[in-house]
């Protein structure tokens, strides 16, 4: 019975170190990265649309986007929004759309998938700037 007690406290111990572990990485540029066992990749792109765009085009744009997360499970959590600072730095900036992935090899699946290639379709004729920037969440 004392056996049994002391494995079942090791067990434990062993499963809360493992749920507070954290590891780093070294990416292709030689960074650094510190990863731990909660994070998420997050994977924020930014639209800037051309001047003159018709508003029903760029609903086209969110709507395609929209439903990427349905047709792609990669996708664990998405969310969009429209600029609204006051403080005017947003560059011509004007979609956020949040994206968020488990690990890279989930990003690495969703990058080439054929409807995230046939989104850039939809968007392509529209864009005129994009701005992407992936992080690991702390």
């Amino acid at each position: 019975m004392k056996t049994l007690k002391i494995t079942g406290a090791l067990v434990l111990l062993s499963v809360l170190t493992m749920s507070f572990y954290s590891f780093e990485t070294t990416n292709k540029n030689n960074q650094i990265t510190h990863i731990s066992a909660d994070s998420v990749l997050r994977h924020v792109v930014l639209f800037k649309f051309k001047d003159g765009t018709a508003p029903e085009d760029i609903k086209k744009v969110e709507d395609a986007f929209s439903a990427l997360p349905s047709k792609i499970p990669e996708i664990k959590g998405y969310e969009w929004g429209i600029n609204n600072s006051p403080e005017s730095l947003n560059k011509g900036l004007t979609h956020c759309f949040f994206l968020t992935f488990e690990n890279e090899e989930d990003r690495g699946i969703y990058l080439p998938h054929p409807d995230h290639k046939a989104f850039g379709e939809v968007l392509g004729p529209h864009l005129d700037d994009v701005l992407v920037l992936d992080y690991w969440t702390k």
